[in-house]
């Protein structure tokens, strides 16, 4: 077996920790040739399709990667923002200002972003980091509820990495936050905000609470993250103080003709708007930045099933994306899960403050 090489060492250089925030990925433009070789790559994974390899190789190469590219480009292009993808887009200014954040407490690692399909890949980032000297790495995967088709495959990606690795740093992976009070906060305070300019809730309007979808046999043979996407939206209800009948957990980006989670988000949308419910605001908490699947799918199609059905209002509240209250709450995950590690200190946290600044300045412009 060979290794990967390692990078020049000098005896008596500094050690440092590293975040890598990673997330599901991202084509590299809104083109039927990018969203082939993404899709290729994130369908291939046998824990994203738990089909019989020889089966799913034919129908991926010889029906989904011929007929749904051009589709799912045009998807994009609707959504598309001029630093890229908004989930690339988001992910990046999420580190940047996850990095300043972390100055203003007196504290420097090294944080950088990664993307478990597409680029920039977790290989890649990996062995920059450990050209910059890193020693310790954090992954926080950015999905709130542990699934195997997510959180799993970027543990996966990382492991083979290491196994190609000759001089391994030390590696730490956060499982999942679904239930993390500053990330409920961040979700509560998103959904008053709403409010404060659209109105409260009233007597026949509901508030719908959508997660990605996973077809049910991934719940039959034992993957939490159903139970954990109820947990998210039962706290998430009590912080509103919602009443049952005012909000409902459903799943969405439904794939193929298996059954999958259920209740399923377009279906429901649709029948609420024939039972006469007048106006649906609509979060989805396993999105911590707006991608395809809030903008395109919820955002846009969710609004035309609910209003073609005889819904009157429809509104979508978006994901965290670069929320205060959701970047402190992430800084402190970051923290708690970085105890016991030596962190690069600065003197003068106050100096430190004008990075976090400057890093929001940046996001504002990209």
């Amino acid at each position: 077996m060979s290794f990967l090489p390692e990078p020049p060492h000098t005896h008596g250089q500094s050690a440092h920790t590293a975040i890598v925030l990673v997330n599901l990925g991202t084509p590299d433009a809104p083109t039927a040739p990018a969203l082939r070789r993404y899709l290729k790559q994130f369908l291939s994974d046998p824990r994203v399709v738990e089909i019989p390899r020889a089966i799913w190789w034919l129908i991926l190469n010889g029906i989904i990667l011929n007929t749904r590219p051009k589709k799912s480009a045009a998807k994009y292009a609707s959504v598309w923002m001029e630093g890229g993808s908004p989930l690339r887009v988001h992910t990046e200014r999420q580190a940047k200002l996850l990095k300043g954040l972390l100055g203003t407490r007196g504290k420097t690692p090294l944080v950088t972003w990664a993307m478990r399909y597409g680029s920039p890949s977790i290989p890649d980032v990996l062995s920059k980091l450990k050209t910059d000297g890193a020693t310790r790495i954090l992954i926080v995967p950015m999905y709130p509820q542990y699934a195997a088709s997510t959180t799993a495959t970027v543990i996966d990606d990382t492991c083979r990495w290491l196994g190609q690795t000759r001089n391994q740093p030390e590696m730490r992976f956060v499982r999942n936050f679904h239930d993390d009070a500053g990330y409920i906060d961040a979700l509560e305070q998103s959904v008053r905000r709403h409010w404060q300019s659209s109105g409260p809730l009233g007597g026949k309007d509901r508030l719908l609470i959508s997660f990605h979808g996973l077809p049910k046999r991934s719940l039959d043979l034992g993957d939490p993250y159903f139970c954990e996407c109820h947990k998210t939206g039962r706290l998430l209800a009590e912080r509103l103080q919602l009443k049952p009948e005012q909000f409902k957990i459903c799943f969405q980006s439904r794939f193929g003709k298996a059954e999958w989670l259920q209740p399923y988000t377009a279906p429901t949308l649709a029948a609420w708007g024939k039972e006469g419910i007048a106006r649906v605001d609509v979060i989805c908490p396993g999105f911590v930045a707006d991608c395809l699947e809030t903008l395109e799918e919820i955002a846009m199609e969710g609004k035309h099933d609910f209003l073609h059905s005889g819904g009157k209002e429809y509104h979508y509240i978006p994901a965290l994306n670069e929320d205060d209250t959701w970047l402190n709450a992430l800084a402190d995950l970051v923290e708690r899960h970085l105890g016991g590690w030596p962190i690069n200190t600065v003197a003068n946290p106050s100096a430190a403050a004008a990075t976090r600044e400057r890093a929001t300045k940046l996001g504002a412009r990209t």
